[in-house]
């Protein structure tokens, strides 16, 4: 993608904050007409986008729908339906030493958001952003991931036939790009991308001190336990796993397997994948490819440790890697030292639940974790340890409900979105006191001839 020129970026910046100041976007049927807006040029566009989706990363139509156009529009409805209660003032009890005041929380709009989003699902995680940011009532400078330009194009001209560039902008581009972003102010940057990215975005952030949102990654835990139901455990594994080739911030990223069922375990794993992508998988229409030849590059160089269980088959043309069990893995592998984000598996035993909870607490808190066994043992692991969001018996499915805030902790991210959390995310809580005229109360002035009283009630 060729990179949008700084002069650009600074115009549109410029025309954007000229159009936030008319206060327009600060109306609330205004942003409701946005968003039906886009949830209507999206319908319009599914073909196209699901083409893209195709061409980008080879997801089928159905796999594009579930986990990208349908989280999109489902979080539309979900805005639409509920904006106007959500961003109405909110009254707050007031204390007796403020009194005859009283005190209310108004939400704002942040201003001017720059919205960074991956290839990984380069349109909901993109476009989901956006909704929380219309509907806060800001003004959105977009940028897509150079790596799937089909779709990153589509979207482009998506936003540009729908909306004015004073108002929601899309520019494109590699790191250049990003630089010249990063050197602008914003009122809020939201990123979804890399802990190394984060890092460059946060200390851009802090040149202006701009708030900012980060949804990064890390290497999200599955645990299996003595007592868990294997069979379910295996097909839900290798589902979450084989999402997008593996390429899902909050894919399992490694196994924990207790010792008396791992062997039975993996093979069910196995089994699970061949059933739903066929004996030929490279041949499935369902299974997506690896997003380029660097990610293959990468991907290759952690076959080389441990014993291949399943899979291993590479075919870089065809930018193919075959669903991978990779057993007997030791922690100070390659493989256990950096997210995987591809279709392999590494595994690792346990006999004890504080044999698994010593080693993921000593490592970076992750964005996901999941556990397979009894629900009472699941509150015990869950009390011992920490992560941006979880699943009890199943893999990646916390993502879907509207209800439930997403994002990491620590090293996996920091603030919220879906939902409220998109709409509070891109929104400023203003705290208002009001206070009548028609009594002054001498207690607050000086020389403070009530000073007893007032250590009385504040």
């Amino acid at each position: 993608m060729e990179d949008t020129s700084k002069d650009i970026i600074v115009q549109r910046i410029k025309n954007q904050r000229d159009f936030f100041s008319t206060n327009k976007t600060n109306d609330i049927n205004f942003r409701l007409e946005q968003l039906h807006k886009l949830k209507k040029t999206i319908l319009k566009n599914q073909k196209k986008i699901e083409d893209a989706l195709w061409k980008d990363l080879h997801k089928s139509p159905e796999e594009s729908y579930l986990t990208e156009i349908s989280i999109v529009t489902g979080e539309i409805n979900n805005h639409i339906k509920h904006l106007k209660k959500w961003a109405k003032p909110k009254k707050v009890s007031t204390p007796l030493h403020l009194l005859p005041s009283s005190s209310k929380i108004i939400y704002e709009p942040l201003g001017l958001s720059l919205i960074v989003a991956p290839w990984n699902y380069p349109f909901q995680l993109l476009i989901n952003s956006l909704v929380g940011s219309i509907s806060a009532g800001c003004c959105s400078m977009l940028k897509p991931s150079p790596y799937t330009p089909t779709i990153a194009k589509v979207m482009e001209n998506m936003i540009a036939e729908t909306f004015d560039s004073n108002y929601i902008a899309t520019v494109q581009g590699g790191r250049k790009t990003n630089k010249n972003l990063f050197d602008q102010r914003f009122d809020i940057i939201f990123l979804t991308g890399s802990p190394t990215l984060g890092k460059i975005a946060m200390k851009a952030a802090a040149e202006y001190l701009t708030p900012i949102v980060l949804e990064l990654g890390g290497k999200s835990p599955c645990i299996v336990d003595a007592n868990a139901n294997i069979n379910i455990a295996a097909k839900r594994i290798a589902w979450g796993k084989l999402i997008n080739a593996g390429q899902t911030c909050i894919a399992p990223d490694y196994l924990f397997a207790h010792h008396s069922i791992k062997d039975e375990l993996l093979d069910k794993i196995a089994k699970s994948i061949k059933e739903m992508y066929g004996n030929d998988i490279k041949t499935s229409r369902f299974y997506p490819r690896i997003v380029n030849q660097q990610a293959i590059d990468r991907l290759e160089t952690l076959l080389n440790q441990g014993e291949i269980h399943s899979g291993g088959e590479i075919d870089e043309k065809e930018r193919y890697i075959a669903p991978t069990i990779i057993d007997n893995v030791n922690p100070d592998f390659l493989i256990m030292q950096e997210e995987i984000f591809g279709p392999i598996l590494p595994v690792m035993t346990f006999k004890h639940i504080d044999e698994t909870i010593e080693y993921i607490n000593k490592n970076e808190k992750p964005l996901a974790f999941y556990y397979f066994g009894k629900n009472k043992n699941a509150k015990e692991v869950l009390a011992r340890t920490t992560s941006g969001g979880a699943c009890i018996n199943d893999t990646l499915m916390h993502i879907t409900n509207h209800n439930l805030p997403f994002g990491g902790v620590g090293n996996s991210g920091m603030g919220k979105y879906h939902g409220q959390e998109s709409f509070l995310a891109f929104s400023n809580k203003r705290a208002i006191v009001t206070t009548p005229t028609w009594i002054d109360l001498p207690l607050k002035y000086a020389p403070f001839k009530y000073f007893k009283l007032i250590k009385r009630i504040v």
